[in-house]
């Protein structure tokens, strides 16, 4: 095991700065997974620490070593890629033996290692098979088990799943997470793919145009999201967002609406903010319900009244539906109305007016101009 330290780390290209300046230290056996979208920069910081793409400013640490002029193979880690990159003609035991051949191995401690990766990974039925003989699955878990064998100071992942079909990869995700585990190795993983961000890692760096947008624990991230950006990355659906503005004591939502936000600090009137709730934080009422007074919670906070919306799109997924609504008199954009989770035998058609209240502690509340959140440093 190692750790991996991260300090002030960027990458340019000429004069285009890619990464900007990132700093993390990754503890070890810890399980840290780089997420953003496409183009984000989280392959070249993955890249970077390989020795896969040469360091612009900043240092990075494996173990106590600066690794910054090192060669990859001097770094003591190994990569999985998303393309699995095994030789075809050899077999699944001859891939996974390969690199502790070339680095001079004793045969026998490569047969032994081999045969134990190959338990652990559930492929001795395989290991005399080619390639094209596999599943999708099994070459992945091949690629695996050529990184398991070398015994690494440290994992580097970068997108292994995205080649495989939807159910295989929630299988795959929790084949890793326990074989991670189990062998306690420190682990960089990148994915575009939030769902698996957060049921992999024991920490994420949410990544945004080359930017660490934000660095914690999951469950962190998900209740307290530092920005606009976080906020509408990490969660599935995403967070509602709309705009508003600062009215006395509350603010002014799409169409007119004032909502009372009782005993939270708010900036000047008029000020331009960014409203957020997860749809899983609406709860619907009864269509025949009236408009309830602020009252208190279980929590002991005051809850905000129930506001009407009007559906005009219904998404069934068995178990939910997703009720995508419009704020009566505002505007017909769906990004300035909310997403509503609904049991998914709820009656709500298009056109229908659905009730939902909520509550203040489920509420965030960010700088429409910054998009940061209100009261957290820059």
């Amino acid at each position: 095991m190692a750790r991996i330290s991260l300090k002030d780390v960027r990458k340019s290209y000429g004069a285009t700065e890619v990464i900007h300046g990132v700093s993390i230290d990754v503890d070890d056996g810890e399980f840290v997974v780089i997420v953003g979208p496409s183009g984000c920069g989280k392959s070249t910081l993955l890249r970077m620490v390989a020795g896969l793409e040469v360091i612009t400013k900043g240092t990075i640490s494996i173990d106590g070593r600066v690794v910054n002029d090192l060669e990859p193979r001097a770094r003591d880690i190994a990569m999985v890629f998303q393309n699995y990159a095994l030789y075809p003609h050899m077999s699944v035991r001859e891939n996974m033996a390969y690199g502790l051949k070339i680095s001079g191995m004793a045969k026998p401690e490569i047969a032994a290692r081999v045969a134990r990766a190959a338990k652990m990974l559930e492929l001795a039925p395989y290991l005399d098979r080619k390639p094209r003989a596999l599943s999708g699955g099994q070459r992945q878990r091949v690629a695996m088990g050529r990184a398991l064998v070398r015994d690494p100071a440290a994992f580097l992942l970068d997108e292994p799943l995205s080649n495989l079909d939807a159910k295989l990869r929630v299988q795959m995700r929790l084949q890793i997470k326990q074989l991670q585990r189990s062998v306690g190795t420190t682990s960089l993983y990148v994915t575009h793919d939030q769902v698996e961000a957060m049921t992999l890692a024991d920490r994420l760096i949410v990544m945004n145009a080359g930017r660490a947008e934000q660095i914690d624990t999951p469950m962190a991230i998900y209740e307290r999201p530092a920005s606009t950006f976080v906020a509408g990355f990490i969660g599935s659906p995403a967070m509602n967002l709309v705009p508003v503005t600062v009215a006395e004591g509350g603010v002014v939502l799409p169409g007119g609406t004032v909502l009372a936000l009782p005993g939270l600090a708010l900036p000047a009137v008029g000020s331009a903010l960014r409203f957020g709730v997860r749809p899983e934080h609406l709860q619907a009422q009864s269509p025949d319900s009236g408009a309830p007074e602020a009252q208190a919670s279980e929590s002991g906070m005051p809850e905000a009244p129930a506001l009407t919306l009007e559906v005009f799109a219904v998404e069934t997924l068995g178990a939910d539906a997703y009720a995508h609504c419009l704020f009566p008199g505002g505007s017909d954009h769906p990004d300035e109305g909310f997403v509503v989770r609904l049991p998914g035998n709820t009656a709500a058609r298009q056109g229908d007016r659905i009730r939902v209240s909520l509550d203040l502690s489920a509420l965030h509340l960010f700088d429409d101009t910054s998009g940061r959140r209100i009261g957290e440093a820059v």
